[in-house]
């Protein structure tokens, strides 16, 4: 394996083991799956989109959320001009667990 098709970190990473059919881990990922997750992004690809400011806040709270703690993440996507985590979002991502 070269060292690029090892690397396990970052979002380019899994975008680079799903176009080698290899999970990170250096199994096989079924085709079934491929296939299924294939389908599933073509019907995004054609999505209409509504704005490059919308995608960039709805990934920085997807994944900020994973990272930051609430009031952190509020307070930077306030001060960078993003509106604020909206209800549903907070319920979601930093709702009850249990």
């Amino acid at each position: 394996m070269s060292s690029e098709s090892a690397k396990t970190t970052g979002a380019d990473a899994v975008d680079a083991a799903i176009a080698q059919g290899i999970d990170l881990d250096g199994s096989p990922i079924p085709s079934e799956k491929l296939a299924l997750y294939n389908t599933v992004m073509g019907y995004e690809a054609n999505r209409q989109r509504s704005g490059v400011t919308n995608t960039m806040r709805s990934r920085i709270v997807r994944i900020g959320a994973k990272h930051l703690a609430q009031a952190e993440l509020e307070q930077m996507l306030t001060e960078a001009g993003f509106p604020g985590l909206k209800p549903k979002e907070v319920q979601f991502y930093y709702g009850d667990k249990s």
